[in-house]
């Protein structure tokens, strides 16, 4: 028999507060300035107490709805105890036996749980012989999701998390940057012959796409092999080395019995059902459209799936593509066009020239459509255009018409053009016609060049071939 691989993940994502979680700092942990938004609270001073912050609370139930959990009537916050330098109480205040959120499923991935806690500090060990500690996150909002062991492959877990990261930045709780910590995945992995699960081992910490799959892909393998071998596996947590590309052994496995939970006096319960602004219908009202609607929306207008993946990773294209599509839905060739320039052109010069797309007006992105569409400018003059359509007041037609750039689709206006084509490449004519097709596509390409790309493109290639074959 084969072995059959079982994974759980345990997901956090620091949540888009203003304030921290159980206190007033401001929530940056980014912050350049060490320990900046610290307060008495987040740095556990004898006599302080917390208060729940009730906008976090508020977004674990709107991300309960948008993937169909069970919404607590009755929650409270628990004291996890443990010691480390970036626990100021000795203590993370967390969830245990009342989540705010069980049931539900992302990507056909059924959810345990979804509950609320406080991140800790960060360590800096890059000091030689010290470890120094920033506090600006120790107290931050960290929304912990625990999926039950139904996955049993790297890709699936893989695709499950950048659906998750998308859901998280469509509902605008969670910026969710991996790279930053924002947020964290863990794998808990074991394999078996049989129907019982095997011994779990925990990879802690994984923070990228590539990062999750490619350490749970070599997590299955040194299992099987080690079993192969008539080793034993033990129950342990595991660090992922990228750069040797293997997991290592960090320390053994905590169990809940470990930590010691037990309600925290010093917090309220929770009971949400009196709460107004954690109702469903309220939170429904404030619910955008979720990825998974957005794709449907997307396809059924015409979009390739991997234009409406790229749309759908980016929130401003996104938001901008909506604020342009009721002037273009009635005509699903627009829709195309306008959805090819925003994933590829603008798309690129919002990352290369650090354009601002709030300064390309969409009218005059909808004109562009429209007149490539209308066949009035080709491609090439649409794609030299937008960049200045991001600085430019005038209208893309204005700036067309003043360079001459409007495409020509009149055969005697082509003549003189084609003549200097047909006068320049003697030889690349003769490989036409001697059968050579691609040959056609140079001069066509000329023709393109000497008319700045305002020639109609179909055009210029049937008057060529009339010419030529006469």
């Amino acid at each position: 028999m084969s072995y059959t691989p079982t994974i759980g993940l345990e997901v956090h994502a620091e949540l888009n507060t203003k304030s921290k979680m159980f206190c007033g700092c401001k929530n940056e942990p980014h912050d350049t300035q060490i320990n900046a938004n610290v307060c008495p609270v987040c740095m556990a001073h004898p006599g302080t107490l917390p208060v729940p912050n009730k906008k976090a609370i508020e977004m674990v139930f709107l991300f309960g709805r948008a993937v169909g959990a069970t919404a607590a009537d009755y929650s409270e916050f628990d004291r996890k105890n443990y010691f480390y330098p970036d626990i100021p109480k000795a203590y993370q205040i967390s969830q245990y036996a009342y989540p705010f959120l069980t049931g539900g499923s992302l990507e056909s991935i059924e959810l345990t749980r979804v509950h609320l806690e406080e991140d800790t500090a960060r360590s800096q060990h890059d000091k030689g012989s010290e470890s120094l500690v920033d506090f600006n996150r120790a107290g931050v909002p960290l929304m912990e999701l625990v999926t039950e062991p139904v996955i049993h492959d790297a890709e699936t877990a893989g695709r499950f998390a950048r659906e998750l990261q998308l859901l998280l930045r469509t509902l605008k709780i969670s910026t969710a940057n991996m790279e930053k910590g924002e947020m964290r995945v863990e794998a808990n992995i074991s394999v078996s012959k049989t129907d019982t699960f095997g011994t779990k081992v925990e990879v802690k910490n994984l923070n990228s796409f590539k990062a999750v799959e490619s350490a749970i892909a070599y997590e299955i393998n040194r299992q099987i092999a080690a079993l192969e071998n008539g080793e034993v596996i033990n129950q342990e947590t595991r660090g992922w080395d990228e750069n040797k590309g293997k997991t290592f052994t960090q320390r053994s496995k905590e169990t809940a019995k470990d930590y010691r939970y037990f309600p925290d006096p010093d917090i309220p319960k929770v009971l949400s059902s009196q709460e107004p602004d954690f109702e469903a219908a309220r939170l429904d009202e404030i619910m955008p459209i979720l990825p998974s609607n957005k794709r449907v929306l997307y396809t059924n207008l015409g979009l390739a799936s991997s234009s409406t993946e790229v749309i759908l990773a980016n929130s401003n294209i996104d938001e901008y593509f909506n604020t342009v599509l009721p002037q273009l839905e009635s005509e699903p060739e627009k829709v195309k066009i306008a959805a090819n320039y925003l994933t590829s052109d603008v798309l690129a010069l919002l990352g290369a020239e650090d354009k601002q797309l709030a300064d390309l007006q969409a009218d005059h992105f909808v004109e562009l459509v429209g007149l490539v569409h209308e066949k009035k400018i080709g491609s090439r003059v649409a794609k030299d255009l937008l960049p200045e359509l991001f600085s430019s007041s005038s209208s893309p037609e204005a700036i067309a018409t003043e360079r001459n750039l409007l495409q020509v689709s009149d055969a005697s206006a082509l003549g003189p053009v084609i003549e200097q084509i047909i006068t320049e490449n003697p030889e690349v004519v003769e490989q036409y016609l001697a059968g050579k097709e691609a040959s056609m596509q140079f001069l066509v390409g000329q023709g393109m060049k000497l008319t700045k790309g305002a020639a109609n493109p179909q055009m210029l290639k049937d008057e060529i071939v009339a010419k030529v074959t006469k």
